[in-house]
């Protein structure tokens, strides 16, 4: 795993995008096409800013999938994380398929299904991915399965995943944020040739700390990503504050 610190968020953002706009160029050169999973929340918002800005990616071959969605919240919801990837990456650059999790689908089983399957189909070539507050990886809080094969599963949120959802400003009070959301599977994770690891922000400093300082742990579910042979963690020195000195490179 390789750990990188940046001077701002900006210069972490800036970073990220130029590797995820060179993993989609080698994928489309191996392949004819890439398979990119995209993360949300704030946390992202530089990133995905940079990397869409970024010239020369050839988003007509590019296929989308996301981690994770809140059960029971409609696309139109300001918090849905389906708006959120509509505006900040599928109305901006156009990818040529974005497959959305429906959260409000009647049959949750069946929404899993039905996107694990599309998932599923052949390898993902790079993943973006977060460190939540708690540490968990897509919506997949402590304890996390580290066991599970199924592509997307029903998960409960936590408490504390709950509160951060509610301190980004997406919902107005802790009773506004649901309870259950659908995500992407730790295993189904892992299998993405690449990952690139975004966190920026101080407010993720114990979580950065015990995730990639600490022993590998469903009770720190990011932690399962030093197991990973091609993961990048971009962060700041806010979100690196935490870490054993000289733990990363400064930038």
């Amino acid at each position: 795993m390789d750990v990188r610190v940046f001077d701002s968020k900006q210069d972490l953002g800036r970073a990220a995008a130029q590797r995820a706009a060179a993993a989609i160029a080698e994928a489309i050169v191996r392949a004819g096409e890439a398979r990119v999973i995209a993360a949300t929340g704030a946390s992202q918002f530089e990133f995905l800013d940079a990397l869409t800005a970024t010239p020369g990616v050839d988003w007509g071959r590019v296929e989308m999938f996301h981690l994770d969605e809140y059960v029971g919240v409609p696309d139109t919801h300001p918090a849905s994380f389906r708006r959120y990837l509509r505006e900040r990456i599928v109305e901006r650059v156009h990818p040529r398929t974005f497959h959305f999790l429906a959260g409000d689908a009647a049959d949750l089983d069946a929404e899993c299904r039905r996107v694990g399957e599309l998932l599923a189909r052949t390898p993902i070539d790079v993943a973006f991915v977060g460190i939540g507050e708690n540490g968990h990886l897509a919506f997949n809080d402590p304890p996390a399965d580290f066991e599970t094969e199924v592509p997307y599963l029903v998960v409960d949120l936590d408490d504390a995943c709950r509160r951060q959802q509610m301190g980004e400003g997406w919902f107005a009070s802790l009773e506004d944020v649901p309870r259950r959301a659908i995500s992407m599977s730790i295993r189904q994770i892992l299998k993405a040739r690449e990952i690139l690891c975004v966190v920026p922000d101080a407010r993720k400093a114990r979580a950065v700390r015990d995730c990639l300082d600490g022993a590998v742990s469903p009770a720190h579910p990011s932690s399962i990503l030093q197991t990973h042979p091609a993961t990048t963690v971009y962060l700041d020195r806010d979100s690196a504050a935490l870490l054993r000195q000289g733990k990363g490179g400064s930038r």
